[in-house]
């Protein structure tokens, strides 16, 4: 069973202006900084649920992920915020909101100056293709190197067939020709090799598992997406992997 602490966001410190859904670093009740992605933001909840979903089923392959929170803002929260577009942001966003722990010291992955294991390089570009990740190229890794490892953050522009549900049958099969753009692609000379291991890590159980974790108040905004869509979504999508492993082979 996969568990995803609540804890209490207690001091909002300073937004993260690379993003454009305005997250930050906060401080919770448990003393650890965090950080945390709105659900007020633009975006809403579905960038969330595209993040958590990103982030668990990685885990569950072994890779490596900031731990995951919920970060809950009480009502009334940030009233003191001097920034008009913080203020406004922190009051929309009552409720549970998505965190990941805060890597003190981490710096962004270069390819240039990172070396990475190609093994490691194919397991996530398998991952991204799967969960038809946009977001992770050469422009913006989304990758941090922490400890001398190799973290994966920021899938919230993966799953991004929940902008268009009705389709979402169509969009499963389909190969995701955007891995072209991949920051790893060159070094996943490993993508048949990790086959296997990556459809074990993401098993039909542990899809399902992932799903149930969707806090119920970030489905209640929208009456088109549902914790079945993407069940069935993502099975689909296993079921099709082929399709999408042999485009990102293809694009090498």
């Amino acid at each position: 069973m996969i568990e995803i602490r609540n804890v209490h966001i207690d001091r909002y410190i300073s937004p993260l202006r690379e993003g454009g859904s305005l997250p930050a670093i906060v401080e919770a009740d448990d003393g650890f900084l965090y950080a945390l992605k709105f659900k007020g933001a633009g975006q809403g909840t579905k960038a969330l649920i595209a993040d958590l979903i990103g982030a668990e089923l990685a885990r569950l392959a072994g890779l490596k992920v900031p731990e995951v929170v919920f970060g809950y803002l009480p009502d009334g929260y940030g009233r003191t915020e001097p920034d008009e577009e913080i203020q406004d942001l922190l009051k929309w966003s009552v409720g549970l909101n998505f965190g990941i722990h805060y890597l003190q010291g981490a710096i962004t992955f270069d390819p240039v100056a990172h070396e990475i294991d190609e093994t490691l390089a194919s397991k996530i570009v398998w991952l991204d293709a799967f969960l038809m990740n946009i977001d992770r190229t050469a422009r913006n890794t989304n990758l941090l190197n922490w400890k001398d490892e190799i973290w994966l953050i920021d899938h919230g522009a993966s799953l991004y067939f929940h902008h268009n549900p009705s389709a979402w049958k169509e969009q499963s099969q389909r190969p995701f020709i955007n891995i072209k753009d991949h920051v790893l692609l060159n070094k996943a000379t490993q993508l048949k090799e990790v086959n296997e291991h990556m459809l074990a890590a993401i098993s039909e159980e542990n899809i399902k598992a992932v799903v149930e974790l969707i806090p119920e108040e970030w489905l209640e905004t929208d009456d088109t997406i549902s914790k079945e869509l993407y069940l069935d979504f993502l099975g689909a999508r296993r079921t099709n992997s082929e399709a999408f492993l042999n485009e990102a082979i293809n694009a090498r």
